[in-house]
């Protein structure tokens, strides 16, 4: 299924930012900067994401989402931590205006949501793909070996094919703060499988970092918005079920089978029931 043509430029801009800018800022401050002065900075994005919906697309946050955010955030800063190792340089600016790019790209993937997750993917994969590929090429590198090749295949695919379906998906059901939140509980799963394959008894910086991204994790999940709310007529397309916020006709043969997708129209309802910042529930709030 192709993505409307009205969300072409919000794909085409996460692209922009998020696959070409991004990979070039980070790849330019590293030549700059140290790892562990890298690791640390890269916790910005979530920062940044949540502080662009918040501010620039108004997504809701009440005070226990922010704490949580704070929580997980601070967590991976403890996680990437390397004492002694990191120090600041010109290239800082350049690995922070990196978060910046793939913030902004969160935001605007967030737009492009609703449609299939595996081709939203694809389709930054690949275009992304081929400018780096050719701005590579132009700055005179060669093609790396064919092992070499395979195994950055095989990581791409696992680390940003189905990380980035999967994270489409979050964006549809929770909105962009939060799905960028979970996300930046990332290095937490790196360091478990890192002990996992090279047991070592964990430091107390990792169970520090540990408790404050389950905490933040905890407030988030026990997050319970609820408030009467008034959902404007709205036309899109994504799978779904006949629930509260889908009781349309089909102008065609339907088996009964769900989930399905198919374009649908939403009518004018008011209601209340509990519910995050999802693609049906884009409003502002009064208070």
């Amino acid at each position: 299924m192709g993505i409307p043509l009205a969300e072409v430029p919000w794909l085409l801009g996460a692209i922009l930012f998020g696959g070409i800018v991004g990979p070039a800022l980070l790849m330019w401050g590293l030549t700059q900067v140290d790892g562990a002065t890298a690791s640390l900075l890269l916790n910005v994005e979530g920062v940044l994401t949540a502080v662009i919906a918040w501010v620039v697309f108004k997504e809701n946050a009440d005070r226990q989402i922010v704490l949580g955010m704070v929580a997980i955030v601070v967590g991976g800063a403890l996680l990437s931590w390397e004492p002694g190792g990191a120090s600041f340089s010109v290239g800082a600016p350049l690995i922070v205006g990196a978060c910046l790019c793939w913030a902004i790209d969160n935001n605007l993937t967030r737009k492009v949501s609703t449609n299939d997750s595996m081709v939203v993917a694809c389709l930054k994969g690949l275009l992304a793909g081929f400018c780096n590929v050719g701005l590579a090429l132009s700055s005179g590198a060669s093609l790396p070996s064919t092992a070499a090749l395979g195994g950055s295949l095989l990581v791409g695919f696992l680390g940003y094919g189905l990380s980035l379906s999967l994270f489409v998906v979050g964006l549809r059901t929770l909105g962009t703060a939060r799905t960028g939140a979970y996300f930046s509980v990332a290095p937490l799963f790196g360091v478990v499988i890192s002990l996992a394959l090279w047991p070592a008894p964990p430091s107390p910086l990792f169970w520090t970092a540990a408790a404050l991204m389950g905490l933040g994790v905890w407030l988030h999940v026990r997050e319970r918005h609820q408030h009467e709310h008034t959902h404007e007529p709205l036309e899109h397309t994504h799978q779904h079920r006949h629930d509260e916020h889908h009781r349309h006709q089909h102008d065609f043969a339907w088996d009964g089978a769900e989930p399905h997708v198919h374009p649908h129209q939403h009518e004018m309802l008011t209601h209340k029931h509990p519910h995050y910042p999802d693609i049906h529930h884009r409003h502002g709030h009064s208070h």
